[in-house]
């Protein structure tokens, strides 16, 4: 019969929390967003009883050391909710040092008339102490540069900026699910190891047990030599012994067993020599063909593999059987470099459409950054006030025009006939322009922030510039491809209606240069039941650059990866 009675109390158990103020479901504290964050700022709920728990932002003794004011944040939100403690409950030179733990039953209190805050909570008992040494601690309570932060990876989602980062990631992948269900989307995980080269550009991290098998050999092969010419003839030796004694016996006609015997210890023999070949052919160094090359045969996957750069391959095998599919995963790329705009590794999300063209494309790419702007002014407001006030002033209004205004859309040939008519009239580019070029993030921004002051959406680019899958457009010189450029960052999207047609993709692939054997499952995608489908890829960090305005990449991912560095 199951026990249904009540669990005993826990030491940190709310004594009596009144219904409005909500407790987290699964920890055992009032969420501070659930106090501050109510419309009157938690005013109405002056005189109830709560149990926070958070980290010191800041603290400072006061009253000739006889209570403490505390700035507790727990993350749930940008605000800070202030606890006065006093000096009977507890050691206040341990409580107020920034980054402290703090866990205290009170009363919430109205605070006199003129603070900015609505309510605060004055201590009746502290449970939980977790002290720190302000001497050590190397966040200390000061404006830090988001580059001193990058040192401190595993500390720096206790800032205010980092934490803010944080909640608008969160808020766009949510956003991001939430808006591929409703749209009738699957959600399809592509794997991180994999054999194709997605973009042909050959910048991918392989993945490889030769290195760490050769360094165990190595060692191995010190503490236990491999056996010398001599070890292998004296094991044949014995093979042939063991060989005459059975042959010898056969021909005394003598007993089974005793036969059988000798057959045992010939096999044993004829064992111990397979052993004693194959160690002596073990050598130290990476396993080589005849012809010198490395032998990814004797790799883990028995073949070459490497980190994804894309998702995108993998999950077209999908969207010819599901319609409508996505993937949002990271993907990895071995670009030795060090600019503001690049990581090693990053996020992508990646929807493929069946029985859908290139305007079908660019439709979903428009309405998907829409709804995730959109998406951050009605759920993330507080955090995306404190990026504008902290960083980029325009940052809630440029999510306003990216949700509320149609996106130009113009050809690349119309693009570049833009471009050129800027230079006429004295415009400066640092990279040339011209038809053909892939353009640069300077052509980008001048089309959305000076030209159009608008996103724009630029299409049908030319082929040698575009992927192999891109469909091949009539006129044999562009690909039906799109990119969605925005405001602040530029290239935000880039897509493409893939190509269907079996004899133009296999072409494809032997024009830029690529084995045909790693694609074969892919051609059988053509192969067997073809269909138009499109889709595009949306870098993750940067709609979170283009959303907070911040500058540098590293700063939106919670633990970048880039030359030289991979902490943690």
């Amino acid at each position: 019969m199951a026990d249904t009675s009540s669990p005993p109390t826990d030491q940190l158990a709310v004594t009596t929390l009144d219904d409005e103020v909500p407790k987290a479901q699964f920890s055992d504290r009032v969420p501070i967003r659930s106090i501050i964050s109510r419309p009157d700022g938690g005013s109405g709920l002056a005189g109830r009883k709560a149990r926070v728990g958070g980290w010191v932002k800041t603290g400072r003794k006061a009253d000739k050391d006889a209570f403490a004011f505390l700035e507790i944040n727990d993350g749930s939100c940008a605000g800070n909710l202030q606890v006065i403690v006093e000096a009977s409950l507890g050691e206040l030179g341990q409580l107020v040092p920034t980054g402290t733990c703090v866990v205290v039953d009170g009363h919430l209190k109205l605070p006199p008339a003129g603070t900015k805050q609505k309510i605060e909570l004055r201590a009746d008992k502290v449970l939980h102490v977790g002290p720190v040494d302000p001497a050590k601690y190397p966040l200390p309570k000061m404006r830090l540069t988001l580059e001193f932060l990058r040192d401190f990876v595993h500390l720096r989602s206790r800032t205010n900026t980092i934490s803010a980062v944080a909640r608008i990631r969160n808020a766009l992948a949510y956003a991001t699910h939430t808006f591929f269900n409703k749209e009738g989307f699957l959600y399809v995980h592509t794997p991180i190891v994999t054999t194709s080269d997605c973009e042909g550009a050959g910048e991918m991290f392989q993945v490889t047990t030769l290195l760490s098998e050769a360094e165990r050999l190595e060692k191995e092969l010190l503490q236990n030599p491999p056996p010398t010419e001599a070890d292998v003839e004296a094991a044949r030796l014995v093979v042939k012994e063991k060989g005459d004694v059975v042959s010898q016996l056969k021909a005394a006609k003598a007993t089974k067993p005793e036969i059988g015997a000798a057959v045992d210890q010939l096999k044993k023999a004829k064992e111990s020599l397979a052993k004693v070949e194959e160690r002596s052919k073990l050598k130290p160094g990476i396993p080589k063909k005849d012809d010198g090359k490395v032998d990814y045969g004797k790799d883990f996957f028995a073949r070459q593999a490497f980190l994804t750069v894309s998702g995108q391959l993998q999950v077209e095998s999908y969207v010819c059987a599901l319609s409508s599919v996505y993937t949002f995963g990271p993907t990895f790329r071995a670009e030795n470099s060090h600019t503001s705009r690049h990581l090693a590794e990053f996020w992508m999300v990646e929807p493929e459409i069946a029985f859908a063209e290139l305007k079908d494309d660019m439709n979903c790419a428009e309405a998907y950054v829409k709804f995730l702007c959109q998406w951050l002014l009605d759920n993330c407001l507080e955090d995306m006030e404190f990026m504008a006030d902290k960083f980029d002033k325009g940052c809630i209004d440029r999510l306003k025009l990216v949700a509320s205004t149609p996106f130009i859309r113009v050809s690349y040939t119309e693009a570049v006939e833009i471009l050129e008519d800027a230079v006429k009239n004295g415009k400066k580019f640092e990279n040339e322009v011209k038809w053909g070029i892939d353009l640069a993030s300077e052509h980008e921004r001048f089309l959305t922030e000076v030209k159009f002051q608008k996103p724009v959406i630029v299409y049908n680019y030319p082929k040698e510039i575009k992927a192999f899958y891109m469909r091949l457009n009539d006129d044999l010189k562009t690909v039906a491809a799109m990119d969605v450029l925005v405001p602040k960052v530029g290239e935000l999207i880039g897509g493409s209606q893939r190509e269907e047609r079996y004899d133009v993709i296999q072409s494809r692939i032997k024009e830029m240069g690529l084995p045909l054997e790693p694609y074969e499952w892919y051609l059988d995608l053509r192969r067997y039941g073809t269909v138009k489908h499109a889709g595009f890829g949306l870098g993750f960090e940067r709609m979170i650059l283009f959303a907070t305005g911040l500058e540098n990449i590293r700063d939106v991912i919670p633990f970048p990866r880039y030359p030289g560095r991979a902490d943690l």
